[in-house]
């Protein structure tokens, strides 16, 4: 065989070969799509969400004044926007953003007396536990410090300089988010702060009177969640 010749046939051999691959790939079965839990895996370590979040307060206080009064929060509806970063799969970190106001009433022996308002930012950082064996229910347990911020306080008739002090305070949660696909989901969470700080005030009567505020309010949400 000439050179011309052992050409020829390499130049057919090889363009057989590229048939027979290109074909042996189009007979080949398609690589199966990712299930929602491993595009899940696959995604960006921040999550964000948005819920409606139910505040409901421990009625608990002390005026040091007048033994056996006590103080009375009113309850809320808010929204709230987290902001989650997955270190792991398993271990966040959540920021939790939203504000809300109480109305401040005595009790005991200042039952029926309001005392005034305040405006409440409790920004709280929680360190999370998700349990990744359950699918697309992704229950979650965490817990974390609050720094609880009064702001916007006013008086009722009858008070003056009313003071409600910042303060630290801790939280514990639990909640469950179901991913609908790769970045949208649902969301149930309760959170409970703890939150027990002073507050001042001046009464017409009674002059300048202190005491604690107990507040320690749940946190009783539902909303969307978007992983990035």
């Amino acid at each position: 065989m000439n050179t011309k010749n052992a050409m020829r046939v390499m130049l057919m051999a090889g363009v057989a070969l590229m048939g027979a691959n290109a074909m042996a790939a189009d007979l080949a079965p398609p690589a199966p799509a990712p299930t929602v839990e491993e595009a899940i895996e696959a995604a960006s370590p921040w999550m964000i969400r948005v819920r409606g979040v139910g505040v409901i307060t421990h009625d608990s206080g002390s005026v040091d004044q007048l033994p056996g009064a006590g103080l009375s929060y009113s309850d809320t509806v808010i929204p709230e926007l987290d902001i989650s970063y997955f270190f792991t799969d398993n271990i966040a970190a959540e920021l939790i953003l939203g504000t809300t106001y109480a109305k401040i009433d005595g009790t005991g022996g200042l039952d029926g007396v309001a005392v005034g308002k305040s405006w409440l930012l409790p920004p709280t950082l929680t360190l999370q536990y998700h349990f990744t064996n359950f699918g697309n229910f992704k229950p979650y347990v965490g817990a974390g410090v609050n720094y609880s911020l009064f702001y916007n306080q006013s008086e009722k008739p009858g008070f003056s300089n009313l003071d409600v002090k910042n303060d630290f305070g801790y939280a514990l949660q639990v909640g469950a988010d179901y991913m609908i696909n790769k970045n949208w989901g649902v969301n149930f969470d309760v959170k409970k702060i703890f939150l027990d700080t002073r507050w001042t005030a001046t009464h017409d009567v009674l002059g300048p009177v202190s005491g604690k505020a107990k507040i320690d309010p749940w946190l009783i949400g539902a909303g969307i969640t978007y992983r990035f």
